[in-house]
């Protein structure tokens, strides 16, 4: 019997890609399986709230509808750096933080939030004394705010992406002390719908470099599979983690045997 059976998680941006996928294999594993997305969902979800996660008050009203308490949180919905700068960190990080917070009294004792990141913030360490500064804001308010009064060089994408990963690494204590867990999934390019927005940002011909040094760009599948073994009992002293699942292509970057892409 899996360990996933009859547990419950609620997933952001189960309409699609990624996802899509993991709602699909936690049902596949008998858990139920709550979506909160602006789209519905084809996978058969338990229950589907539609919300704006760009919006805070519309956040706190779609958690206002969900009953009880639940096994895990897997922020998933992610837009990518074609869409305006301030509208891209609120969707990918400051609604991850906002609905990761708020429900922390929601999860069970040992229950787990993942989050999916990206390769595409390898640079936060550059800029880890901006990042804490923005981390260190209260609110979703407070945090649109600090971005709209430090805009950062670069793609915002890439940016929203830095906050995220650092955020799951400085919460990992916190969550400890708590009985949780907090990890994040950092995937490099997938076959998703948003995949051409990200050739527009960040260069095709990057992108295709990619792929061809490894053959092929990641499937949804192989993602969604990293996001439940982070929140398996498998990866029980496992906590805030940065997994990346890039087909080994961010190790060659760090270890200097290709060059690391400009995004």
């Amino acid at each position: 019997m899996s360990e996933f059976a009859g547990k419950r998680y609620v997933v952001t941006g189960a309409a699609s890609g990624i996802g899509d996928a993991t709602a699909r294999k936690l049902l596949a594993a008998g858990a139920q399986v709550y979506s909160l997305d602006r789209n519905q969902p084809t996978a058969p979800v338990t229950a589907h709230i539609p919300v704006d996660l760009s919006n805070p008050r519309n956040i706190d009203a779609a958690l206002e509808s969900l009953d009880g308490s639940f096994d895990g949180l897997m922020n998933i919905a992610g837009i990518p750096g074609t869409a305006p700068a301030d509208l891209v960190m609120a969707v990918n990080t400051f609604a991850v933080r906002h609905l990761t917070e708020a429900f922390f009294e929601r999860l069970v004792p040992g229950g787990t939030v993942t989050i999916v990141s990206s390769t595409a913030g390898f640079g936060w360490p550059l800029r880890l004394d901006a990042i804490r500064d923005l981390l260190a804001t209260d609110t979703f308010e407070e945090a649109a705010a600090w971005f709209k009064a430090n805009p950062q060089q670069g793609n915002a994408y890439s940016f929203s992406k830095e906050v995220t990963t650092v955020y799951t690494m400085m919460m990992g204590l916190a969550l400890a002390q708590m009985g949780l867990r907090i990890n994040a999934v950092l995937p490099g390019p997938v076959e998703t719908p948003i995949l051409t927005d990200f050739e527009a940002t960040m260069g095709k011909d990057t992108l295709d470099g990619v792929r061809e040094l490894l053959g092929r760009h990641a499937h949804p599948d192989d993602i969604a599979d990293g996001v439940l073994f982070l929140a398996s009992d498998a990866a029980k002293w496992i906590n805030g983690h940065p997994l990346v699942i890039d087909g080994g292509i961010s190790g060659a970057v760090a270890s200097g045997v290709v060059p690391a892409p400009e995004i």
